[in-house]
């Protein structure tokens, strides 16, 4: 099935086309609407026949005129889209190595994602256009296993065949984790091997392998063995293999989003895939960044240029307000990898091992008494010992010095601090517990706490937190929920408060039939059993068994859940189930997100970062950073550094342990 934007024009002459945009450039100033209109409804072979027609009705060349007439970004647009694809690959590359400095992020984008015809092809033409060759000249502009790699793809000798040896999988899945993370240093040549030889369809598998033996992705794994522009490059790599169209979507979410416009990659992205894969870009980008890229274009750019682009686009995705097979299978793809990982969880605060109770009750009194306090050396303790460990610690100060320990920390310390190394002191229930008496008393109720905590926690921590809450406040957490919330919203919490969730694995038939009853009310517009059904499915089946449902779920209505849930249904409720969802499908990934969110723009939510250090440090913190740099491509850690001081920032940074 073809899969591009743009398709050969039907009654095509390129004679009368040569004429009309001879016609639209003579006299003083040209009709650039005309060219725009003409140029990108041809496929590149009719442009290629235009120009030859050009030069034998005019003598001229068709590209130095249109070079001579237009200027800027839609100048480089339209030249760009006149030469064929294997010359403009050629020119980019050109271009990216002549001069000072290499643009290496043009040479990885376009030898990471050429199949070895287009790089045979592109070879041959850079040869025909410059009276070069293109290895030489790569080889004298890059250096160490970054050249290594890229003369590997430059030899266009990836192997083809879907045929796949399971034997094969499972050594190559090997022989990279020994020569990355069981290794002291890394072995490249290994990489660079694999990476570069294997056929897509086998390295896809053996990624699946290598996440199933390493509980990680390989990319977590790339990005702590390699570096600098070889890492760059091997991530490019295993993107492509993934999804080449969703490598693709996250270039042009790159180039738009933010501050201006990375014109020169949307150009060169949008031009090289408008007859191979747009349609595929465009499907994926709808469903991962939640806007069309038409949209997206349209919002970010200007003039001819932006008319142009929305051309080669094709069509608006948000119009038709569907999703497609494609994304489908990736959001599949996802839940397959959800259920099968391995993923042990870890925290980032262990216990000490040579403790001492006492020892560290003196050390905390010394800190606050007299004039002054010694935050350096609360921080230091309080940080470095594990829960268990602190509760012993309160209990020698008192048998100690016979004072409250919380009373003095809370008296010595102020602000942001006071309340990370008193939360600490608490137990986790406690803890928990007191965070949802915040959210509920006094006037308003903070839902997005209530959500974070009550959709997450399992059924241990919840019954935990009920005999907390009971305790510290002498009242039911349920009856506080309900006198609190109303409707669905209240329903979900009552149903979560119970800690009452199935803990066994899939079963299967019932997954299948779960997942019709999901289907069938999305579908169908009474809304009252809508968030009903969702309730008596989300909240009480077990995860594993939930997964599964969730993949049923896609093969029935080729949506994910989460499409669902954000179509039909709104504000707190839909928060809720999203988060239960979100809580399932990778629980690290949910609170990373949340805590990026916590930090970046303007200001920073102290909160919600003080709440979720302080509650994952010692579950699943460790989880939480890698997901966070492989979301964000920045570690938690230089995020922590970069968006808050002082105290508060020595203590999160003592909690986060490790850069990434």
């Amino acid at each position: 099935v073809y899969r591009g934007s743009v398709k050969d024009f039907p009654g095509f002459d390129a004679s009368q086309d040569a004429e009309a945009l001879y016609n639209a450039m003579k006299g003083f100033g040209s009709d650039k609407e005309a060219i725009l209109d003409l140029i990108t409804s041809r496929s590149n072979k009719q442009r290629v026949e235009i120009c030859q027609a050009y030069k034998s009705l005019y003598g001229k060349d068709l590209i130095a005129d249109l070079k001579y007439e237009l200027t800027g970004k839609f100048e480089r647009l339209i030249v760009s889209l006149m030469r064929p694809p294997a010359y403009s690959d050629a020119k980019e590359i050109k271009d990216a190595i002549a001069g000072i400095g290499t643009d290496e992020k043009c040479l990885i984008e376009i030898l990471a994602s050429r199949n070895n015809q287009e790089i045979h092809d592109l070879v041959a033409a850079y040869k025909d256009a410059y009276e070069k060759d293109l290895e030489a000249d790569i080889v004298g502009d890059t250096s160490g296993h970054f050249k290594k790699m890229l003369v590997v793809l430059l030899q266009g000798t990836r192997e083809e065949d879907d045929v796949v040896s399971e034997d094969l999988v499972e050594q190559d899945a090997k022989d990279l984790l020994e020569a990355g993370e069981l290794k002291w240093g890394t072995d490249e040549a290994q990489f660079i091997y694999i990476l570069g030889r294997r056929s897509k369809q086998h390295l896809r598998l053996v990624f699946d392998e290598y996440l199933k033996i390493s509980g990680k992705p390989i990319e977590r794994s790339i990005r702590g063995e390699l570096s600098g522009d070889f890492e760059k490059l091997m991530l490019a790599v295993v993107k492509c293999i993934r999804s080449t169209a969703e490598y693709f979507a996250d270039r042009l979410y790159k180039a738009m989003k933010g501050l201006g416009t990375r014109d020169n990659t949307l150009i060169r992205i949008m031009v090289s895939r408008s007859e191979i894969d747009m349609l595929d870009i465009r499907e994926v980008f709808r469903t991962k960044y939640e806007k069309s890229l038409y949209n997206m274009i349209k919002e970010d750019t200007s003039g001819e240029y932006k008319k142009a682009l929305l051309k080669l686009c094709g069509g608006d995705d948000d119009a038709a307000g569907e999703f497609f097979p494609e994304a489908a299978q990736v959001a599949y793809r996802m839940w397959e990898l959800s259920a099968v990982a391995k993923v042990e969880l870890r925290g980032t605060v262990q216990p000490t091992a040579s403790f001492n109770d006492d020892g560290d009750a003196q050390v905390l009194r010394k800190a606050m008494k007299g004039l002054g306090t010694d935050e350096g050396a609360i921080i230091e303790v309080v940080t470095q010992r594990s829960n268990a460990q602190r509760q012993q610690i309160l209990k020698a100060y008192k048998a100690h010095y016979g004072r409250d320990l919380m009373a003095d920390l809370k008296s010595e310390l102020s602000g942001s601090l006071a309340k990370l190394i008193l939360g600490l002191m608490l137990t986790p229930a406690q803890y928990d517990a007191k965070q949802l008496r915040k959210a509920v008393e006094g006037a308003g109720t903070d839902e997005k706490v209530l959500i974070e905590i009550m959709a997450t926690r399992n059924n241990q921590e919840i019954k935990a937190i009920n005999e907390a809450y009971e305790e510290a406040y002498h009242k039911r957490l349920e009856d506080d929920l309900s006198s609190d919330t109303s409707g669905h919203f209240k329903r979900i919490l009552v149903s979560l408060a119970l800690g009452n969730r199935d803990e066994g694995p899939a079963n299967l038939t019932q997954a299948q039939d779960d997942a019709k009853k999901l289907a069938d009310v999305s579908s169908n517009d009474s809304s009252d059993s809508l968030e009903t059904r969702f309730l008596s499915i989300l909240c009480t089946r077990s995860y594993p068994h939930l997964r599964r449902v969730f993949q049923e779920f896609i093969k029935m209505t080729n949506h994910d859940v989460e499409h669902a849930i954000r179509k039909r249904m709104s504000g707190d409720v839909r928060d809720a189930f999203l988060a239960i969802v979100r809580s399932v499908k990778n629980k690290p990934a949910f609170f990373a997100d949340k805590l990026y969110k916590s930090m970046k723009g303007a200001g920073t939510d102290e909160r919600t970062l003080t709440r979720i250090m302080i509650s994952r440090s010692e579950i699943d913190l460790f989880n939480i950073r890698g997901e966070f740099i492989d979301l964000f491509d920045k570690s938690l850690h230089h995020m922590i550094e970069k968006d808050t001081s002082g105290d508060y920032r020595t203590a999160l940074l003592a909690l986060c342990g490790g850069e990434d």
